[in-house]
């Protein structure tokens, strides 16, 4: 395929053009200018943009200078590539002069095209290095000297250093870390924007440290240092049955400020025993129940020098580890978007709550007035009852709620530091005074992700539904990826998590994001090979039978190998694949020993298709897959793609065994779960989608599964699929000859449907089909989360098969990619947008009586084939020209009634008959 497809490529050189490509969006390790990364060899991508049609890079030049002066000319470069003849345009890895500690290395970038056309240089970017060795750090570990019941929450402690800095100031950096969650100040500002800082990692193996450029924030004479402590996910209420202190019960921080002066002298201000700590207004502040704030006890100007702190208590020096310490690798926690109330309710039992229209994950900020003592109540709700009451008992244990008492000096402005909320409702109680909605706001708040797809369609409640899934994603990726914002769970689950990574890659740039997650398997994972429930690992000796295992569920502990996949294949970076092999391997390894000589998993716990259709009729209690038959599915899917993978990494004889274990898995699913009629052992929708996506069935017998997947699709008329199923049903439907059935389903309004939340007025996806009952009444409360992304997985074939854009597994990346869009008499248009790592493409069809309009854009260094639903090709025309008169515009063939043409990049309108 590939020399196919390079054949082509020539054939598009001869394409003439006249402008100058251009070379931006320069990128370091997926990020813009980072500072703070410890990758010795970073990977560097840039977009090269054209309004020419057919343009592809054929060589690069990279320098690399240790200022941007030094990028003026090749005489003090630290690294330059000469001219390589190369398309790469994408995670080049570094490999000029070994990196160092501290170090910014400024880079641009120039491309030759297949026009013979050189660029101009690309405007300069820079990336800086964290700390790489332990030694760099000369700060100590220290705690607070204050007595504290950690068996409670209890107030955060406040530490502040004051310094003097003697000389005019070149630079300065702080780098800091600490155990639970910090906010770092300094000369009255808080340091950056980022929230919930250093993260949540395998905090005994892994802890991340930040890195802030504060040049501009010290100041020659004297400064001040304040940081507050908060308990966070280290010693916080964590999981269920009140735990708390899961990896250790004391906070501690560790800062190291480096100052550069003009002279080229140097300076440090270190975390050590002459800091001093005090506890001050934040009274507790966790996760799941929410912070108290006593204004009165606020320490004026404690984070500005010249405050006196001669009462405050003194620190511990603590001989913690350095060895686990790594730069943030993911997108940091920020405040993204401020949405003010719609309504303001009074509810029928006589509450105050107001409704912000949009269920959301962050926080209440707000500006009110009130005398010293005056307190106000914040409680936190998704949703309202049947009745319009506020609505809690789905946060079971979680009291999410936030109080406050003011200091009564004039308007006071509050939100919370270290405690997030999922909610769309606010009560608010014992505020003596008036409150309107200009008075308080909802603050969003996630991993900030740059957004780069969307879709939209003719349908209004499928659009709804897009936004659904997008403000589930946003709500639900907060450091990690959980299951749910809101009760007191919050936890990376590995099950929900793989099934939604597709449609969250699409949405958002999640390379860095799942690039860190999936470093804590690593750490999680058992010495067997076993993989945890959820990541950070968390829930081991939990909750009852069962459960007190927490590794090894199939479906779920598969995510190890199918989110390393996805994130190459949408991303195009084989590094993940290495990095993650050996953890990849040994999931793959513990489930051939869990199986033994009959390779089916018939052992071990396993969640199943988790939440499938269920029913209260005696004779069909619902739609229950075998666990063994989902468990040996998995196996052989985790198995085929690590086969891939090894294929890929050059691992020969890994991919020779893995090839052979795939076949007896194969053979061993087929004589225990397929009859010789194509029927499944389990007759559910789920079982016949694992079958076919996975490509278990024998050929011979894929259409007869395929049509007794159809035929049960057609019987209840909706979905019966949970978890495991759901993101594959539409998939599997549409290519086997059924896409009117998967269509069927999305427009499917009453339950279970994925519109039927939304005609229930849900703005996010919800954890069952039916949270809230076509009957106003709520499903149990112990499990019944209104932001829950896993259904949302629909997603991803809203953009693959809706408006067709879709990755070709062989050039991963999208560095050549597929259009091949299903038509449907329900919409009149649709459209998606999605931002690769080489730039912007498009697919936008109309259709009008038997007309269909197309409007494609490629990106430049990239091709696409376009499959139209066409027979004609006589009748096809782009830009209003016979795309026979068009040399840019090679037709490969008809394939099952679609027209192919192969494409390179520009912006493309085409017309033709409908089939």
């Amino acid at each position: 395929m590939l020399s196919g497809i390079v054949s082509l490529q020539i054939l598009l050189f001869s394409v003439q053009g006249q402008s100058t490509p251009g070379v931006v969006n320069l990128r370091t390790e997926y990020k813009t200018n980072p500072v703070g990364i410890d990758e010795m060899h970073p990977g560097l991508s840039w977009e090269v943009v054209s309004d020419e049609r057919s343009v592809m890079q054929t060589a690069y030049q990279i320098w690399a200078s240790l200022s941007p002066d030094g990028l003026k000319s090749d005489k003090s470069l630290y690294w330059n590539t000469g001219k390589k003849l190369s398309e790469q345009s994408v995670h080049i890895p570094y490999a000029g002069t070994e990196l160092k500690s501290g170090q910014r290395i400024w880079w641009k970038v120039k491309i030759w095209d297949n026009k013979g056309r050189e660029s101009d240089w690309s405007e300069p970017a820079f990336w800086e290095m964290g700390l790489l060795n332990e030694s760099d750090w000369k700060a100590s570990w220290i705690e607070p000297d204050i007595q504290e019941d950690v068996s409670v929450s209890t107030p955060c402690p406040f530490l502040r250093k004051e310094f003097r800095l003697k000389k005019n100031i070149r630079q300065a950096r702080i780098y800091v870390t600490c155990h639970g969650l910090y906010q770092l100040n300094l000369n009255g500002e808080k340091v950056g924007d980022q929230l919930f800082t250093p993260g949540w990692t395998s905090y005994h193996k892994r802890l991340q440290y930040q890195v802030y450029d504060v040049t501009k924030q010290v100041q020659e004479g004297p400064n001040a240092i304040g940081v507050i402590l908060g308990d966070g996910w280290y010693r916080g209420y964590l999981v269920w049955e009140g735990n708390r202190n899961l990896y250790g019960d004391k906070v501690a921080l560790l800062l190291h400020l480096r100052v550069i002066y003009e002279d080229g002298s140097e300076e440090y201000i270190l975390s050590n025993d002459t800091w001093k700590a005090a506890t001050g207004p934040i009274l507790k502040s966790d996760i799941y129940n929410g912070e108290t704030y006593d204004a009165r006890l606020e320490f004026n100007g404690w984070d500005r020098p010249g405050f006196n702190d001669k009462l405050w208590s003194g620190v511990l020096v603590k001989d913690y580890s350095k060895e686990i310490l790594i730069a943030s690798e993911g997108p940091a926690v920020r405040i993204t978007q401020t949405i003010k109330p719609i309504e303001k309710i009074i509810t029928p039992k006589g509450e105050l709550v107001f409704d912000l229209g949009q269920n959301i994950v962050g926080w209440v900020q707000f500006k009110l007035k009130g005398a010293a003592g005056t307190k106000i109540t914040l409680r936190h709700a998704e949703v309202l009852d049947k009745d319009g009451n506020f609505y809690t008992d789905n946060l079971r244990a979680a009291k999410a709620e936030d109080k406050y008492i003011f200091k009564g000096e004039g308007l006071e402005t509050f939100e919370p530091h270290f405690t997030f909320h999922g909610f769309r409702y606010i009560q608010v109680k014992d505020y003596p005074d008036e409150i309107s909605p200009d008075d308080i706001s909802g603050r969003v708040i996630h991993s900030d992700m740059t957004p780069t797809g969307d879709f939209e369609c003719s349908d209004t409640l499928i659009n709804r539904l897009q936004k659904n899934i997008q403000w589930g994603l946003r709500g639900n990726f907060l450091d990690v990826p959980t299951d749910c914002p809101q009760r007191d769970e919050r936890l990376g689950w590995t099950g929900d998590a793989q099934a939604f990574a597709p449609t969250a890659c699409f949405n958002m740039d999640a390379a860095s994001f799942y690039t860190r997650w999936m470093k804590d398997f690593i750490a999680d994972q058992n010495a067997d090979g076993a993989v945890p429930w959820v990541v950070p690992m968390v829930v081991g000796g939990g909750a009852g039978t069962g459960w007190s295992e927490g590794y090894g569920a199939t479906g779920w502990a598969d995510a190890a190998v199918i989110i390393p996949w996805t994130v190459y294949q949408t991303y195009g970076d084989a590094r993940i694949l290495e990095t993650q092999y050996e953890s990849m391997k040994a999931w793959v390894e513990f489930m051939r020993k869990m199986s033994g000589d009959s390779y089916l998993v018939n052992k071990g716990f396993h969640f199943g298709d988790w939440l499938a259709f269920a029913t209260t009729q005696s004779d069909y209690p619902g739609a229950t897959t075998d666990k063994d038959l989902i468990a040996t599915a998995y196996f052989y899917h985790s198995t085929s793609l690590l086969q891939k993978i090894a294929g890929i990494l050059g691992k020969e004889q890994d991919a020779k065994d893995y090839t052979e274990l795939k076949k007896k898995i194969q053979n061993a699913f087929q004589k225990e779960f397929i009859t010789e009629t194509g029927r499944l052992a389990s007759n559910t929708q789920t079982a016949y989608v694992l079958a076919l996506a996975f490509d278990l069935v024998p050929e011979n017998l894929k259409a007869s599964a395929a049509r007794r997947l159809a035929d049960d699709v057609r019987k209840f008329g909706h979905i019966t699929t949970g978890f495991l199923g759901t993101p594959l049903i539409s998939h599997v439907l549409t290519e086997t000859g059924y896409p009117d059935l998967a269509y069927m389903l999305l427009f499917r309004k009453k339950y279970p449907s994925w519109l039927y939340p939304v005609t229930m007025g849900a703005t996010t996806i919800w954890e069952r089909w039916d949270g809230i009952k076509p009957d106003g009444s709520f499903q149990n409360a112990g499990m019944n989360s209104f932001n829950h992304y896993a259904y949302g997985a629909v997603g991803n074939w809203l953009y693959t098969k809706v408006a067709g854009i879709s990755i070709d597994p062989e050039f991963p990346g999208y560095k050549h990619f597929i259009i091949k869009p299903y038509l449907t008499d329900k919409l009149y248009y649709a459209q998606a947008e999605y931002h690769s790592v080489y730039g912007d493409i498009k697919s936008q069809w109309d259709r009008k009586n038997d007309r269909l309009k197309l409007h494609i854009v490629i990106p430049a260094n990239t091709t696409a084939n376009i499959e139209l639903p066409v027979r004609d090709i006589t009748d096809i025309t782009e830009g209003r020209t016979p795309i026979s008169e068009l040399s840019e515009i090679i037709v490969k063939g008809i394939t099952d009634n679609r027209v192919i043409l192969y494409l390179g990049s520009g912006t493309y309108d085409f017309e033709a008959k409908i089939n």
